[in-house]
């Protein structure tokens, strides 16, 4: 790992730090740079944090107050797990490096298998009891999993961050036809219509934006997107006028949670793969920061995400982990303080105690959200197909793990119907493309990679020596 930097920092965006031992990542922005580039963070992860809450609860058929109070408290533990991962808590939790934490979207899939096999009223109790266990498993081996490690190559992880992407395409899709399928106009001409026309201005930004603009090309997209469909009545304000101005989550307002083996296995290894995930992030940020990131450093970054993963859920959160783009937008400004993104976290919390500013998220058409969705969960699949290009596809096992591995988790995608007489534990654990997926991926790198090989490596040293 690279040292830390005794000069100032280098970079367009950076400025000398307070004196010759203050590292880049303890640096002090003046609030005239500290809040901008807070801005450019908040801007960068906004519409990843509420999409779980959108889709989750849509998917459980909550009113416009339940899915108000969802986003709100996502947007709460987003800001709790940030500041804590930023500023730490005596060595006990958090990194001290410029990372942000929200709910991730490994979790959705999963979460819809486990809402599509249970009753209307136990749906999000059974998810809930599921993520809160994922927690407690975060906790416990988040000290040993550095030796874990090994099982979760790129290769791995490649399938499973594609599988994402790829898995959760069907959702902007239905956004973009009107988000109702049982509504009569459901795909309507207009639906689409308005899902393209947010689709071009994305793409216009991206092609024509510079600097920040370009970056937040997705939130120009909803924003103008919804601007165009508020003369056509398109747009619902509905959440906005009923929504409290302030108001801290309720404890299980959703619900007392319930614990179901199957849930909860299937959570179990989306919460593994997140915490591959979280270290990769981890060491990234760290190389970027020129900080090294140590096996404690990457211990008391997982305990932060297995606390927010347990504790989310008592007021309405999902599982937790890593947001890569802002590991991105440190890259990308070269503003490494930690204190930008802690900034940035207090943000986050400020808009989960204030529901009114949650609530406008749901002003957005749902064919406006389609045409930002595909972009959204089309770059996630592209990030796992960047992955998968560095682990070695040359090698005919690698191929047939990755081909195999994806088979199996595109299986509930083309024939929903697949495990329909399966058992339910099968249907939960199986019915998720990604958990499917991410079972096969890793049983096969054990096969392949794992198991056998240090004697075959052994008669391969003795050959060779003779």
């Amino acid at each position: 790992m690279a040292t830390p930097a005794k000069g100032p920092a280098v970079g367009p965006c950076s400025t000398p730090p307070a004196g010759p031992e203050v590292h880049p990542v303890d640096e002090k922005l003046h609030p005239s740079r500290l809040v901008p580039a807070a801005l450019q963070h908040i801007a960068a992860m906004y519409a990843g944090v509420v999409t779980p809450p959108l889709i989750i609860g849509q998917a459980v058929h909550l009113d416009t107050a339940g899915q108000t109070r969802l986003i709100a408290a996502s947007l709460l533990i987003a800001g709790v797990a940030t500041l804590l991962q930023t500023l730490g808590v005596k060595g006990f939790v958090g990194n001290r490096l410029p990372f942000v934490n929200a709910a991730s979207s490994a979790g959705i899939a999963p979460m819809l298998a486990i809402a599509e096999t249970n009753a209307s009223g136990d749906q999000l109790p059974a998810i809930y009891g599921a993520v809160m266990v994922a927690g407690v498993f975060c906790l416990a081996i988040g000290p040993f999993f550095g030796r874990l490690l090994r099982f979760f190559p790129p290769l791995v992880t490649g399938v499973v961050i594609t599988l994402i992407g790829v898995t959760l395409m069907p959702v902007p899709v239905a956004w973009a036809q009107g988000g109702d399928r049982t509504a009569a106009d459901f795909g309507d001409m207009k639906y689409l219509a308005l899902a393209a026309f947010t689709l071009v201005v994305i793409l216009l930004i991206q092609r024509f934006g510079r600097g920040f603009v370009k970056q937040v090309a997705l939130l120009f997209g909803l924003l103008i997107g919804t601007l165009v469909a508020i003369p056509f009545g398109m747009a619902d304000f509905g959440a906005l006028r009923s929504a409290p101005v302030a108001a801290l989550p309720t404890p299980f307002a959703f619900g007392t949670p319930e614990f179901q083996p199957a849930a909860i296995i299937s959570l179990c290894l989306v919460m593994l793969v997140l915490m591959t995930e979280s270290s990769a992030g981890m060491l990234a940020i760290g190389e970027i920061c020129e900080r090294e990131c140590t096996g404690r450093t990457i211990t008391r970054g997982l305990r932060t995400d297995g606390l927010a993963t347990l504790l989310g859920p008592v007021f309405g959160g999902f599982p937790t982990s890593a947001f890569a783009q802002n590991v991105g937008v440190v890259s990308l400004t070269k503003v490494r303080s930690r204190y930008v993104v802690a900034v940035a976290g207090g943000a986050l919390l400020i808009l989960g105690a204030f529901p009114v500013l949650g609530a406008v998220v749901s002003i957005v058409p749902m064919p406006v959200l389609g045409g930002a969705g595909i972009v959204l969960f089309g770059s996630i699949a592209v990030s796992g197909i960047r992955t998968l290009s560095e682990a070695g596809l040359d090698d005919s096992s690698n191929i047939i793990l990755v081909a195999v591995s994806l088979g199996a988790g595109i299986i509930p995608l083309a024939a929903p119907t697949f495990y329909a007489d399966f058992p339910a534990w099968a249907q939960t654990v199986l019915g998720s493309g990604i958990s499917a997926g991410a079972l096969v991926a890793v049983s096969l790198n054990l096969f392949f990679h794992h198991l056998g090989t240090r004697g075959r490596a052994t008669a391969a040293a003795a050959l060779k020596s003779s």
